[in-house]
């Protein structure tokens, strides 16, 4: 389940052209999250349950899942983690589409600083998009672990954020600059641009 659950969330990765160092980290970072709660999903209650099943003890499946919020949100607080989860997973194809259209798919003469379609709104949208799914998987999932890992998510994606702003402040200089000022970095504003 590990396996699949790392294939499943990390498999549109694999169609991404990385130009950058930068694009690897980012999706580098996010695939060791993915796994790391995969791990922590299924690993360690699967294997408690067979190591169980194996020495003839019960061990009531209750016991494995029961650190879930199911019972506090219900389905309908699972259905608001999944629609996170589908929001988040918009944010980066849109992000990504729009960028290597326009930026990394293009020769180093026609490259052109983006800032329509969804980076009219946001600076990072993959970098949100991925904020987004995480905060989804802690609704359906949330494990002292977890919780953890979404500040110190947020945290590396800011630090990889401010060295891409560097490099795209130095490639376009006074253009980004203005375009920085305006556009927020991870969530839109509802003033600017709504």
């Amino acid at each position: 389940m590990v396996v699949v659950y790392s294939v499943l969330f990390g498999s549109f990765i694999i169609f991404i052209p990385f130009k950058k160092k930068v694009q690897r980290r980012t999706t580098g970072v996010y695939l060791a999250f993915v796994i790391a709660l995969a791990f922590e999903m299924f690993g360690i209650p699967l294997s408690i349950y067979i190591i169980t099943w194996l020495f003839g003890i019960y061990y009531p499946t209750d016991a494995v899942w029961g650190h879930t919020l199911y019972p506090f949100i219900g389905l309908t607080g699972m259905w608001i983690g999944t629609a996170l989860n589908i929001v988040g997973v918009i944010f980066i194809i849109r992000g990504w589409k729009k960028i290597y259209r326009e930026y990394w798919g293009q020769e180093l003469d026609k490259k052109k600083l983006v800032t329509t379609g969804i980076y009219r709104y946001i600076r990072h949208p993959q970098y949100s998009g991925f904020i987004i799914i995480t905060l989804g998987l802690l609704i359906h999932w949330a494990t002292i672990p977890l919780i953890i890992m979404l500040p110190i998510l947020v945290l590396l994606y800011y630090k990889l954020s401010k060295k891409e702003e560097k490099l795209l402040e130095d490639e376009f200089g006074d253009k980004y600059l203005e375009y920085k000022r305006e556009v927020p970095r991870f969530f839109p504003n509802p003033r600017h641009h709504l």
